[in-house]
């Protein structure tokens, strides 16, 4: 559970670090299930379905950027939510109905694993209102030189910062944008099962991995289950029924009830359109995109 002073700086802050959220037989199962994950990606030669690989990628050298939807391929990533602590936590910061958008295991590869650009979430996928929230879950533990995810106190207060390039939605801000405050950037660093959660409105991003270890993340996008999509996760319901988007949203719920009275919240909302040439990862987002890397030289594109 939370305390008082630990809501009131999400609230305020726009992130809180949580120790200790996943201990013992469940979060040792959830790091054997991922490196059972990493070892079936030495027979995957090209991106597919779960695996996004990294450069250098091989069987003898399994390098991945993400598991994609590990709720999905491994249930216990949806359960974990469902414990005590965790639920606690989301209670506490959404309400007493929660849904999950999606899921994504972060890996990033030791010796140089890629950045994510510095972003807002919501700049991907605004909702009715902005009671949506990220867990970053740390399955090993997370250090300044295994690219932690670092972000900006208070800016889910402000703006929404650009995050176009030439017109097209590149997923990522201009790192030289005034607004961009790095003197107030914080690195969020802790030991395994701990978990960050930010609002959707916080910007963040994280340095490559220049350790001798992977940095192993799940990360959860999840909402109250009054906030409705209005793009980006809307696309998840392209080509279904009104019977097919209810079952999907309704499968979804971590707990409590799903309602169909979005509430609306008088939040800034630009749709990321048109959209990056390939939009299949943040990473190829970005990179597709051209947008300026934050972790590289001066004036280079994301990798």
């Amino acid at each position: 559970m939370l305390t008082q002073d630990q809501i009131k700086a999400y609230h305020e802050d726009g992130y809180v670090l949580v120790e200790d959220a996943v201990t013992g037989p469940l979060l040792e199962e959830l790091r054997a299930l991922t490196y059972g994950m990493i070892e079936r990606s030495r027979a995957v030669t090209e991106n597919d379905a779960v695996f996004d690989l990294d450069e250098g990628h091989s069987k003898d050298s399994p390098r991945l950027t993400r598991i994609k939807q590990p709720h999905v391929h491994m249930p216990a990533f949806f359960e974990v939510l469902r414990s005590p602590k965790v639920r606690g936590v989301l209670e506490a910061l959404l309400g007493p109905s929660v849904r999950l958008q999606t899921s994504k295991l972060n890996t990033k590869a030791p010796g140089g694993g890629a950045a994510v650009e510095w972003h807002q979430d919501w700049a991907f996928y605004p909702h009715t209102n902005d009671d949506v929230l990220a867990i970053g879950l740390m399955l090993e533990d997370v250090e300044e030189a295994n690219g932690p995810l670092q972000v900006v106190p208070g800016t889910h207060q402000g703006p929404i910062l650009s995050h176009f390039v030439n017109g097209v939605f590149a997923g990522a801000i201009d790192p030289n944008d005034p607004l961009f405050e790095k003197d107030k950037i914080r690195m969020l660093t802790g030991k395994a099962g701990s978990m960050s959660l930010h609002h959707c409105r916080t910007l963040h991003g994280s340095a490559p991995n220049m350790s001798d270890r992977a940095r192993l993340m799940c990360f959860y996008e999840l909402s109250a289950a009054d906030a409705w999509p209005l793009a980006g996760a809307a696309g998840a319901f392209v080509g279904m029924n009104q019977n097919q988007v209810w079952d999907t949203v309704t499968s979804r719920m971590v707990f409590g009830e799903q309602t169909n009275r979005p509430r609306l919240k008088d939040v800034p909302v630009l749709l990321p359109l048109p959209p990056a040439p390939d939009s299949s990862s943040i990473f190829k987002v970005q990179k597709s995109a051209g947008a300026v890397s934050a972790f590289a030289k001066p004036g280079e594109r994301a990798a």
